[in-house]
Parts: C-alpha cells; structure tokens; sequence
C-alpha cells in the first residue's frame, strides 16, 4: 500500500536514506513524503506499528522489475529428453542412441531411457534390464540415477539426471 491507502493511525517511519526517523501520526508522516516530493510505502503491515518507508515507488517498482527480469534470464529449465531402446537393438543403433544421450546430458536435461517390449519380447525383460544397465555404465561419469530400471507396462524405463 503507498500513500492514501494506509490505513494506520500512526506508522513507525523510515526515512529516504533508510533513517529511523520514529513513531508518526499517518498524517504527519504522509505530509513528510510529500514535502520530498516521494511516495510514503508500507513495507511491514503486519507489524505493531506498521512500518512505513519515504521512498519514489515507481524506481523501486522498476529496480524489482530488472532484477526478476535478470533472475529469470539466468534460470536454466531442465526437460526431460526420452530415448526409445528396442529388446532385439543392433550395435550401431545403441552407438547413435547413446549419443543422442550424452548430447542431452551435456546440455543439462534429464534423460529418460525406455525399452519397449512388443509381442513376446515381454517374457525377456531381463533383455531390457541389460540394455538399460549398459547405458547406465556408459554414461557413468555424465549422469546420477535418478529412477532405477523399472518395468511399467510394456515398457522398462529408467531416467538419468546430469551430474553438477
């Protein structure tokens, strides 16, 4: 709340350089914004007095605007890449495979690696579990575990998450 909207009959004031200035009448205090050419802010209202601070409101809006426009220009968002292994895969399909999963994890997303089972290939699910735990060993030293191999329908998934 800035200005008329304070409700308080007195607020203990902060001054613009960030001074104790004490416990004020709202009126008297709103009268010493106004005489600085400032807003008065209610930076504590749930406190006894609430506490209230001589400030230009519209550069403290955009200085906090900057800094979470800045803070969200930093943050990184992890997806999560999926990488379909077969039961009967060839070599050179799991090489490229692999590959597609050390990119993802270099670049900082999460992996999930699935093995699908079509027809009786479900009765050789240990098949899957080798598969899973050969990647698992390749990318031992780019990744942490973060659900182990795990059978959920017909198929085995298993997700990786990059080391810091």
């Amino acid at each position: 709340m800035i200005n008329d909207e304070i409700r308080a009959k007195e607020v203990r004031l902060v001054g613009a350089n960030g001074e104790q200035i004490g416990i004020k009448p709202i009126r008297e205090a709103l009268q010493m914004a106004i005489d600085l050419n400032l807003d008065l802010v209610n930076v504590a209202p749930t406190a006894k007095p609430p506490v209230c601070r001589i400030m230009d409101y519209g550069k403290f809006r955009y200085e906090q605007q900057k800094k979470e426009k800045e803070a969200r220009k930093n943050q990184k968002i992890v997806d999560i890449k999926e990488v379909w292994f077969r039961a009967n895969i060839e070599e050179h399909d799991f090489q490229t495979k692999l590959r597609n999963v050390i990119k993802f994890l270099k670049d900082g997303d999460k992996v999930k690696c699935s093995v699908r089972f079509r027809g009786r290939e479900i009765t050789h699910a240990d098949i899957g579990k080798k598969i899973l735990d050969r990647v698992k060993d390749e990318v031992a030293e780019l990744s942490t575990i973060e659900r182990h191999p795990k059978l959920e329908g017909r198929s085995m998934i298993m997700i990786l998450a990059p080391k810091n």
